[in-house]
């Protein structure tokens, strides 16, 4: 990864680590993201309970997702836990990391666009970015998700244009599903004729939403945007609409979510 970090993390900072010593009070690991800098892992800071054998937990070579704990600038020591980190912060950190070098491979295929070296390219290209993101990635999205220029970020137009392109092209915009079955019963005699015209009004909601026969009554819906909240929205729309077609009449409808 080319991403690196100037100056010292913050403390509560997680931080991605590769194992590069093991003693038996403590684990010395390098900071991937800050380059030159060592972190201390004490023993106490492993595992809550009582450690038979450190290597259980950890190898030479491993990475390590830790948690900064105390900084001391002027010896230029850093404490960490692994421990204190949980497993949503650990699969966090490991996302962004994998985010990250998709990020930094759009910037491999840039380089080779230009015919320029890659690490070239990547500090004209990086460094303007993260300092107003935290990570590669994130600015990528937001060229995707938002529309968002890189000229105004610090970068020269005819890169940032061609870039904004090639990141267009690689990136597909965010989208979440949300799956729901819903079961139709009706006893009125024109009760087809009622379903039908549900589903008309779920559809006039939204266009995209997707409707599925899966027999004895039962259909599938599904419902993609860009968000959760966003989608959430558009079911609670769609179940207003068809309960409505419904009110009062002899029938019953009801919305189960399912396992996307």
């Amino acid at each position: 990864m080319f991403l690196r970090r100037e100056g010292f993390p913050e403390d509560g900072e997680i931080v991605f680590c590769t194992v590069t010593k093991i003693q038996y009070h403590a684990i010395t690991v390098d900071l991937d993201e800050y380059p030159g800098m060592m972190g201390l892992i004490p023993i106490s800071e492993v595992s809550p309970g009582r450690i038979r054998n450190i290597r259980d937990f950890v190898e030479e070579g491993k990475k390590v997702a830790c948690k900064v704990i105390r900084i001391d600038q002027s010896r230029g020591h850093i404490d960490l836990s692994l421990r204190r980190v949980n497993e949503s912060q650990r699969r966090n950190k490991a996302d962004a990391i994998k985010q990250e070098q998709k990020a930094e491979k759009i910037i491999e295929s840039f380089a080779e666009k230009l015919k320029r070296p890659v690490l070239e390219v990547y500090n004209e290209v990086a460094p303007e970015l993260i300092r107003n993101y935290l990570w590669l990635h994130l600015a990528f999205e937001d060229v995707v998700e938002k529309n968002a220029s890189l000229s105004s970020l610090g970068l020269k137009k005819d890169i940032a244009d061609q870039l904004e392109q090639l990141v267009k092209d690689k990136i597909k915009p965010k989208k979440v599903e949300i799956i729901e079955k819903i079961s139709i019963k009706s006893y009125q005699e024109n009760g087809l004729e009622m379903i039908k015209q549900a589903f008309e009004k779920a559809r006039a909601v939204n266009k995209e939403t997707q409707f599925a026969y899966l027999g004895g009554g039962n259909y599938r819906l599904l419902v993609t945007a860009k968000d959760y909240k966003k989608a959430e929205a558009i079911v609670k729309d769609i179940q207003l609409a068809v309960e409505k077609v419904f009110e009062g009449k002899k029938g019953d409808v009801s919305f189960t979510r399912q396992e996307a």
